[in-house]
């Protein structure tokens, strides 16, 4: 049987951070989540794009309509995607949050959530590292759980994970904020993949969430 994720163990006013590598992840991945916890305390950064024209303004503009707080890096983000030095991405998440207890961490997953983009699979590495390490400090940690099967459809829920089904008008309120604030067309990959339901892997140890990784690494 598959369930919500599960929500008993915070506070109705959680302090949350949500780090993902491009402005648009944010909602794209877990935007639902987002928007049904408006209570919440959220800090939502990205590691790349904060020199963009274009997306930095567009993300502040989401940020102020989910009533969150957040910071972006610029991070490498050219299209050949060369890997970067995973102390690099580690010190830039830190440098994030300077705020570094949290009641619940997200971020992707450690193969993306589509085929293929390094600097998710990095983000996640980066945010692990940090909480085995104890400069993260939490006692939840959720990664995005999505895939496409290998370019074979849109993104969708992994098998196994956790899932969050969204209702209407909070699918609607998503689609917006992807459509109108960050401007994708109706016709982009991005419209068309905004999930309806969302899916996550949820770790209540570094532990638990080192072996996942370890069970689940990338290609080179």
């Amino acid at each position: 049987m598959e369930h919500s994720p599960p929500i008993e163990n915070f506070p109705p006013k959680a302090n949350a951070a949500l780090i993902v590598a491009h402005p648009d992840d944010e909602i794209l991945w877990c935007g639902g989540w987002v928007l049904t916890h408006p209570g919440w305390q959220w800090r939502i950064v990205t590691l790349c794009r904060g020199g963009d024209p274009d997306r930095a303004p567009k993300f502040r503009k989401v940020l102020e309509q989910l009533g969150a707080v957040g910071a972006m890096a610029n991070l490498n983000d050219a299209p050949d995607q060369i890997p970067l030095n995973p102390e690099i991405v580690t010190e830039t998440v830190a440098s994030l949050l300077p705020d570094k207890h949290f009641d619940l961490v997200l971020t992707h997953g450690p193969h993306g959530e589509y085929t293929r983009h390094r600097r998710h699979e990095e983000c996640c590495r980066a945010v692990v590292r940090l909480w085995e390490s104890g400069r993260i400090k939490t006692d939840h940690l959720w990664l995005f759980a999505y895939d496409d099967g290998g370019r074979k459809h849109l993104p969708r829920v992994s098998a196994g994970a956790q899932r969050h089904h969204l209702t209407e008008p909070t699918w609607r309120e998503k689609y917006r904020l992807i459509t109108e604030v960050y401007g994708f067309t109706r016709e982009s990959w991005e419209a068309h993949a905004t999930p309806r339901e969302e899916g996550f892997r949820c770790f209540q140890s570094p532990d638990s969430a080192i072996v996942f990784l370890k069970s689940n690494i990338p290609p080179p």
